[in-house]
């Protein structure tokens, strides 16, 4: 178990940026998929500035979201495809068959699911997974009680973030809001795993996800069994585990 603890806020965003940056150098190929929120997208806006300053070669890579919200248009700025669009897509100049994301809208979600997971596969898998920690254990939309051996499929919503986007996106209650997101076994098929937590509201899902057992009701346990996962942390969100 590899546990990395940046001093600041500044070292664990660049940290974050170079991770990814190594991974599209060491891999001209590389298929990466990136999560939205707020511990992403600063790391995010520092890999944009340094392709800025020292372009390189991204004419090989796939970067794609880990999860989408349904049900909502494509352009509401809270849908993952627009944030990560915003983020760093555009900053890197990436072309849109290099950037895959879930539709936030089908007439077959089943379908969609069994799409996404295709085509990551023909891309050859995934490379680099970067995921953010939700304070209950959550990964991608994967809540507590989501079995191990799922697979991409569509989350029920948080009521808390299911009411906010509800609200900012004029959602009337007849229509279903959920979370498309890639399974925890999808997730654990990824060569390589960054967990990026930072704050000290994470502080104590962080050592419930590194000490605790490992229980669907902390989803971000199963991260203690792969065999290449990181786990970057800034000194708030370490503060109950043991250095």
């Amino acid at each position: 178990m590899k546990i990395t603890i940046a001093k600041n806020e500044l070292e664990f965003d660049t940290i974050a940026a170079w991770r990814i940056i190594a991974e599209i150098l060491a891999h001209p190929q590389a298929v990466i998929g990136l999560s939205t929120g707020r511990t992403t997208i600063n790391m995010h806006r520092i890999v944009g500035e340094i392709y800025r300053q020292h372009p390189f070669y991204l004419s090989g890579i796939t970067l794609f979201g880990v999860d989408e919200v349904t049900n909502v248009p494509r352009e509401y700025s809270g849908a993952c495809y627009t944030m990560l669009k915003t983020q760093i897509v555009d900053a890197l100049g990436i072309k849109e068959a290099q950037f895959l994301m879930p539709p936030t809208v089908s007439n077959d979600f089943e379908k969609e699911c069994r799409r996404y997971e295709a085509e990551l596969k023909t891309r050859g898998g995934v490379d680099l997974q970067v995921l953010g920690l939700g304070t209950n254990g959550h990964l991608g939309f994967n809540q507590p009680g989501t079995p191990f051996e799922s697979t991409t499929w569509i989350s029920a919503m948080d009521e808390v973030l299911e009411a906010r986007i509800r609200k900012e996106t004029n959602t009337p209650p007849e229509r279903e809001l959920g979370g498309f997101t890639l399974g925890l076994k999808n997730i654990m098929h990824s060569r390589k795993i960054i967990l990026a937590a930072k704050g000290v509201q994470k502080a104590e899902i962080v050592r419930k996800m590194l000490s605790g057992p490992v229980t669907t009701a902390v989803p971000a346990s199963i991260l203690q069994l792969h065999p290449d996962c990181e786990f970057l942390l800034d000194v708030d969100a370490a503060k109950y585990i043991d250095n």
